[in-house]
């Protein structure tokens, strides 16, 4: 491992963030083409991050950061490989491109300017997640994306779809980042590790213990979240309520490829398990077939994309799962150009939807005189899409092919889960670059012409990328493909594939794809149709069980509040007191730990004798008492007993303050019982009354217990002789309870103020305001008002 200069990397990661800050005031400037500058942040970013491509590529791995949290071995530290560095290429690379795309789409918008701060927070927090190293670090920045993806969904919050899909994004991925918190912490626990750096070398423990199966449950339920991973994928398409650059942004770099290089990330330490191997695949290919005909069904542009990206993140889920050398190397592949052509799609789309006016399928028709530079982009793209040469699309592709064909019955299903998911796959990616710009000229709501260079520069760079990739092919592989798929298998890896394509196999699997893909396509209506009617049959969907969960977790919170929380202040009393006995006696009673009960001293005094019985005749009167004003008169003598108890045993500045605290408290309540219309005397039936006798003998008798248990230990004189031996040296005072109230404990001595403060507050709002006859709060000083109330 090598180290990177601290200083520069942490300023490089940080400069979305601060980008994200000057953006309103940036765009209230200059309008749209803020996004000219706002874009030299994540150009400068790839390129600073493209300069550790030859030492990556060398094999090495790129650590660094710093001490966050020392106490807690908790660091600011990123790591550099093949894999993050991969990622943060094609945040950054894409990102500058989304960030000029949104100046056009935009532009004239209201809060273009907020826009861009969110778009950029976004970026930021997904590079933290690719780059971070610390446990901590990586749950913070993954938490992030799901709370910017929040904001950016939900751009158009006067929109209730908007609002709907940006919570239903929130509520899924936050859940299942919670899930990945647990499974870092199990890991942590397993391992004692808290660095993914370090953790790579400790697979084999990790895979021993018998929490592997916790720790990998956990996980997968972040990743499979996140990556839209069947059945959670149903947030995935409802995203598309965002504007066209979050879409294409978080659909082709971001937020849902983080589940995708988690599982990378961490298949050294927690793959070649039979559970690894079988829950991945499983759900992988699920989510593949699931995402294509769903997307079949579509004649939105947006959403029939969005299914497909579904189904790539299932065929990337699928591939890691499988574990295998070429898997790995598909997997890979497919994962830089998917990246490539959906980004590129994506911005197509939102460029039809933002020059004719409509993103319907089925009203597109005849573009491609009006928007020559689009097509041609449209079709680069649907060409890699569909894994045709000269494009990257078709490395991936015949790789995937190559990896999985054999013919074991296992290795049949998903290869032929493959074929079908790329044949469809194939009829979705030029649905989208054909039928808008072939055929007939069809009337448009707007008169479509080509967009500004703003718009189709994203996509026309992508799909020349894409084709540049394939044709030097050795030099992807040797900046790219190959260190990735070292970082993700463990070990040094090699890719090889190129345009000549594999002979056998592979290439018919290919061939089958294209002719499938060909028909489906021809008979696209039909199969549209087939699809709606089979979605009707079925009815229900997560989708609706989403709405469903939401409904009965508020239907749950109702019950529950109108249990817990009828309005009833005795209710509440009556709960907090049985929580209180309980708490007292029920741990003495589990451990059988009684105390000794007291013996009464031979040469107890007369006076000290005095002192119980006045307490005796106080506790009769309270309990005998017909009116309130008896019963608080009667409940000061406790307190002065005990006030005289504190000077019998030397405490006379306690004493004092006993006195003062119960003299004060039953004038208090004398004036407030006063000014309240209360009845006249306890209304309270019998079995009331046997109810609160009954908590309130358990509750005394329980703290009695518990003093004499606490006071029949030995006594530990530390802190006693901490303050007697530092109150006059530290605080400079002698009288060491005065020190400690007002110096060693002064912070919690101001919250005891501040309580007292706040009781007076409301004591007083007692006494000016008081309940009229029908309910109505009626001022003690408004005479009319109390006449009108009766």
């Amino acid at each position: 491992m090598s180290a990177a200069a601290p200083g520069t990397t942490f300023i490089i990661l940080m400069l979305p963030f601060l980008a994200a800050l000057i953006a309103p005031w940036l765009t209230r400037r200059l309008g749209h083409n803020a996004a000219w500058v706002l874009a030299l942040a994540p150009v400068a970013i790839f390129i600073h991050f493209l300069g550790f491509s030859a030492e990556v590529a060398d094999g090495a791995i790129v650590t660094g950061g710093f001490a966050w949290v020392p106490s807690y071995n908790v660091s600011f530290s990123w790591l550099i490989d093949g894999l993050s560095l991969t990622f943060v290429l094609l945040i950054s690379g894409i990102g500058a491109l989304i960030v000029l795309y949104s100046g056009g789409y935009l532009k004239g918008h209201a809060n273009l300017g907020r826009f861009f701060s969110f778009i950029l927070l976004f970026m930021g927090a997904m590079l933290g997640v690719v780059i971070s190293d610390s446990f901590l670090m990586l749950f913070i920045y993954w938490e992030l994306t799901s709370i910017t993806s929040f904001l950016l969904i939900g751009f158009d919050h006067t929109r209730e779809a908007s609002r709907r899909a940006a919570i239903q994004a929130l509520v899924v991925t936050g859940a299942g980042g919670l899930a990945l918190l647990a499974g870092l912490i199990v890991i942590w626990n397993i391992t004692g590790i808290t660095q993914l750096s370090l953790l790579l070398s400790f697979g084999d423990e990790l895979r021993a213990s018998p929490f592997y199966l916790l720790a990998l449950i956990l996980v997968l339920g972040g990743a499979f979240s996140k990556s839209a991973q069947f059945p959670l994928h149903f947030w995935l398409p409802n995203a598309m309520e965002a504007p066209t650059p979050v879409s294409a942004y978080l659909h082709s770099a971001t937020m849902v490829k983080a589940g995708v290089y988690l599982l990378m990330r961490l298949n050294p330490v927690l793959g070649e398990t039979v559970w690894w191997e079988t829950i991945l695949p499983v759900f992988g290919g699920a989510t593949l077939i699931v995402g294509t005909l769903l997307a079949i069904r579509q004649t939105d542009l947006k959403l029939m994309l969005a299914y497909t990206t579904v189904s790539s993140l299932g065929l990337l889920v699928m591939l890691t799962g499988f574990g295998s050398e070429h898997a790995i190397a598909a997997a890979v592949l497919y994962l830089v150009a998917h990246s490539l052509f959906k980004g590129a799609l994506f911005m197509v789309a939102g460029l039809i939807d933002h020059e004719a006016g409509t993103r319907d399928v089925t009203r597109l028709g005849g573009l491609r005189g009006a928007m020559p530079i689009t097509f041609a982009a449209a079709m680069a793209a649907a060409i890699s899409m569909a894994g045709l040469p000269p494009f990257v699309g078709f490395l991936a592709k015949e790789e995937i092919y190559y990896a999985l064909w054999a013919t074991d019955p296992w290795s049949l299903v998903f290869t032929l889960v493959a074929v079908v998911g790329n044949g469809l796959m194939f009829v979705i990616g030029f649905a989208v670059a054909i039928k808008p710009f072939l055929g007939p000229k069809v009337e448009t709501p707007k008169a479509a012409h080509e967009g500004p260079v703003l718009l189709w520069l994203g996509p026309l760079t992508l799909s020349i990328v894409a084709l540049a990739a394939a044709i030097v092919s050795p030099l992807t592989h040797r900046f790219v493909s190959s260190p990735m798929a070292s970082a993700v298998a463990g070990e040094t890896e090699t890719v090889t594939i190129s345009l000549i394509p594999h002979l056998g196999a592979a290439l018919a699997l290919s061939l089958i794809t294209v002719v499938f893909g060909v028909l489906v396509y021809r008979y696209l209506d039909g199969a549209r149709a087939g699809m709606a009617k089979t979605l009707a049959a079925i009815g229900w969907g997560p989708d609706r069980g989403f709405d469903q969960f939401v409904s009965g977790i508020v239907r749950l919170s109702v019950a529950v509040t109108r249990a817990i929380q009828p309005g009833r202040l005795d209710i509440y009393m009556t709960a907090t007191f049985l929580m209180i006995a309980l708490a007292l006696f029920v741990p003495m009673a589990w451990y059988g730990e009684w105390p000794s009960m007291p013996v009464w001293p031979a040469d107890a005094q007369f006076h000290e004798l005095a002192v119980f019985v006045i307490a005796l005749v106080g506790l009769a009167a309270v309990i005998n008492a017909r009116d309130r004003l008896t019963a608080i008169v009667s409940l000061g003598v406790q307190g002065f007993a005990v006030a005289l108890l504190f000077m019998l045993f030397g405490a006379p500045d306690l004493s004092f303050t006993q006195f003062m605290v119960e003299t004060l408290a039953v004038v208090i309540l004398a004036l407030v019982m006063t000014r309240l219309k209360l009845t006249a005397s306890d209304h309270r039936s019998t079995r009331d009354k046997m109810v609160d006798g009954t908590l309130s003998l358990a509750c005394g008798t329980g703290f009695g217990l518990y003093l004499l248990a606490v006071t029949q230990q030995p006594f530990d004189p530390f802190i006693s002789d901490f303050f007697a031996q530092y109150s006059k040296i530290v605080a400079h005072g002698t009288n060491v309870v005065n020190v400690i109230l007002v110096d060693f404990r002064g912070t919690d001595t101001l919250g005891e103020i501040a309580v007292v403060m706040v009781t007076g507050l409301a004591v007083l709002s007692l006494i000016r305001i008081r309940t009229g006859f029908d309910g109505r709060a009626v001022a003690d000083n408004d005479p009319e008002q109390r006449e009108e109330a009766r």
